[in-house]
C-alpha cells in the first residue's frame, strides 16, 4: 500500500485564538469568552438546568443556551459580569500599570480574565 504523505504547517498560537485567527478587538472577544466559560462553570457547579439559570439570569432559555455555546453576541462585558453575580460570584477588577510599558505614549496596555 503506498502512502502519501502532506508537508503540514504549523504555526505557534499567540495564546489568544481570536487573534490569531486575525478578529477585530481579540482581547475583547477572548475575555468575554472567558467571563462566559465561568458562568457555565457556575451554572454546573449549582446543579442548575437551563431554565433555572434562565431565571436567575433574568433571560429566557435559549439565552442560556447560547451563552453557554459562546454565542456572545448581544452580550455585553457589563452583562456577563452581572449574570456572575446573579450565580452567587464575585466579580474583581483589577487596574494596574501595563507589563510591557513602553516609551511610546500610544502604548497599550490589554484585558485578560483570571478565572479559577
Amino acid at each position: 500500500m503506498n502512502e502519501v504523505h502532506e508537508l503540514v504547517t504549523v504555526e505557534d498560537s499567540s495564546g489568544n485564538v481570536f487573534a490569531d485567527l486575525q478578529c477585530k478587538d481579540p482581547e475583547d472577544r477572548l475575555a468575554k469568552a472567558d467571563i462566559a466559560i465561568s458562568i457555565g462553570r457556575a451554572i454546573r457547579e449549582l446543579g442548575l438546568t437551563q431554565a433555572e439559570a434562565a431565571k436567575t439570569l433574568g433571560i429566557d432559555q435559549p439565552g442560556v443556551s447560547k451563552l453557554l455555546k459562546g454565542q456572545l453576541r448581544g452580550f455585553s462585558t457589563d452583562r456577563l459580569f452581572k449574570f456572575l453575580t446573579a450565580l452567587d460570584r464575585d466579580v474583581v477588577i483589577t487596574i494596574k500599570p501595563a507589563a510591557n510599558r513602553s516609551a511610546h505614549r500610544h502604548a497599550c496596555g490589554k484585558i485578560s480574565v483570571v478565572a479559577p
